[in-house]
């Protein structure tokens, strides 16, 4: 094998796994964007449920128009480039949050499965996108 033939061979398998890369997270982007927007949705419209949820949690409608609001801007920040780390970065600490809450209110593990999981998603988008983060960071401090 020559050294042309390597390095071409290389330089194929790298853009093709950056490819897959770049196809894995805006997947997983559009993913937490959809889980997003419905949960969001539930809030925003005042849901009995999400309602009744947000009084049980002590946090009031309120806090729950608040984090609707918080949960529906990320979901559209998905599709921002410059923003999608950023606000993944986030989604993880909301998920965070809503792991502590969950385990904190209802002591059951299985409830606090799918927050772990969807900060989970969010943790490797926030991964992947840090790169866009620090840019945006850079940005802001000029």
């Amino acid at each position: 094998m020559t050294t042309t033939t390597a390095t071409s061979r290389i330089t194929s398998t790298s853009t093709s796994t950056s490819r897959a890369a770049t196809v894995g997270l805006w997947t997983l982007q559009v993913l937490l964007a959809a889980v997003y927007a419905f949960a969001a949705s539930g809030k925003l419209t005042a849901n009995p449920q999400a309602v009744a949820g947000f009084e049980a949690m002590g946090l009031g409608t309120t806090g729950m128009y608040i984090i609707g609001s918080l949960e529906l801007a990320g979901a559209i920040a998905m599709f921002v480039p410059p923003l999608t780390g950023l606000a993944a970065l986030c989604f993880v600490a909301l998920m965070v949050g809503a792991v502590i809450i969950t385990w904190a209110t209802t002591g059951a593990g299985l409830l606090v499965l799918v927050p772990a999981a969807v900060g989970v998603v969010a943790a490797v988008v926030a991964w992947g996108r840090r790169d866009s983060t620090r840019r945006l960071v850079a940005q802001l401090r000029r």
